[in-house]
């Protein structure tokens, strides 16, 4: 064995044909989009097979430990690539629009939104076909062939991860163990922390009448929110109007887990949760950024597959995000100083006890 033939360097690097120079007109930075795209689906390739890895570990009836502990190094390579892939938009701002435009007419109708491989990610971390922006009035996968369309079919009907993790989250034991009822002991801690915040609005010399109204509907709503999780009528009321996508029971584990994220019990599981948020903010951000590339090369002309361009995919940094209501828990967290005390028998469960032998 070699490095070329391990590598099978011939093939890959035989790869980069540049459409210039089949018209006889070579651009010389179609090289360098050839190669960064290429280089984007050799990276999508990758963040896939870690999500085998994750999704098989999540996809039973319990996680181990030492598995969790797999699938949050996984995750957490995840977000490293991801980070890759946004800054491989600042090599590809090297191309001037003029050295662009040297090429482009010859992509037609060529287009990133036909990366298959971009499509499952997106689906199996959990970005639901009803939840998706409408593309040039069709549905996001219209662009694929026919074969890429049947596996992205066939992957929206299997579990995704995040309907794994709400699995999970749902069967975390320590928010109801013994007699405590960790609804009940937050509620009251909450309560008296949204008190505290009011009265400080409320008696501030700097605030006015009309901006302190706004900050105390602010926090009666958080307040209303949170019921939402204690209520089921409400809970399905609130999930009904958008407001929510995970399960009473995994929010209600969620926020658990994000207070008492220092108990050893719950820090992988916490990482897990945090690695998740990462990744969806990886993706908003390259979503973002494409955004201003596509902005700065071709203003407001429409894009080589037909997209509305700019608009279009700034919409899609705020609206595909899979992992909003972890976004949203911060709503409710409160100073550690503040938090409630687990009793012992909980505390006890969530630490590591080493016994000596005798």
């Amino acid at each position: 064995m070699d490095y070329t033939s391990y590598l099978r360097l011939p093939q890959l690097l035989s790869n980069q044909q540049m459409e210039s120079a089949k018209h006889g007109v070579p651009a010389h930075d179609e090289m360098l989009f050839i190669v960064i795209h290429q280089t984007y689906e050799l990276w999508f390739k990758q963040i896939l097979f870690e999500l085998d890895l994750i999704q098989e570990i999540f996809g039973g009836t319990r996680v181990d430990d030492a598995d969790l502990g797999r699938a949050v190094h996984a995750a957490e390579r995840i977000v490293k690539i991801e980070q890759l892939l946004v800054g491989q938009i600042d090599i590809l701002e090297t191309m001037t629009p003029m050295d662009f435009l040297e090429f482009r007419n010859l992509l037609m109708p060529g287009s990133g939104f036909q990366s298959e491989q971009f499509r499952l990610i997106e689906v199996r971390l959990g970005l639901k076909r009803d939840a998706r922006l409408a593309f040039n009035g069709a549905s996001f996968d219209a662009s694929l062939t026919e074969d890429a369309r049947k596996r992205v079919v066939a992957t929206e009907a299997a579990p995704s991860l995040r309907d794994q993790v709400d699995a999970w989250l749902s069967r975390t034991p320590f928010v109801d163990m013994g007699g405590f009822h960790f609804r009940e002991a937050f509620a009251a801690a909450l309560d008296k922390m949204l008190s505290q915040d009011m009265d400080l609005i409320q008696a501030h010399p700097h605030l006015g009448a009309a901006e302190k109204e706004l900050q105390l509907a602010s926090l009666r709503n958080s307040r209303a929110m949170f019921d939402g999780l204690l209520d089921d009528k409400r809970y399905t009321e609130l999930q009904a109007q958008g407001a929510w996508v995970f399960s009473r029971r995994a929010l209600q584990a969620a926020l658990f887990l994000f207070l008492y994220r220092d108990e050893p019990a719950a820090n992988a599981a916490f990482r897990m949760l945090k690695a998740l948020m990462d990744m969806d903010e990886m993706l908003a951000l390259w979503r973002m950024r494409h955004a201003l590339m596509v902005s700065r090369m071709l203003g407001r002309k429409v894009g080589t597959g037909g997209s509305a361009g700019f608009d279009y995919l700034r919409a899609t940094a705020d609206k595909h995000r899979a992992y909003n209501d972890l976004f949203a828990i911060a709503t409710f967290l409160i100073p550690r100083s503040a938090l409630p005390a687990l009793p012992d028998e909980v505390r006890k469960s969530m630490r590591y006890r080493y016994e000596q032998s005798t």
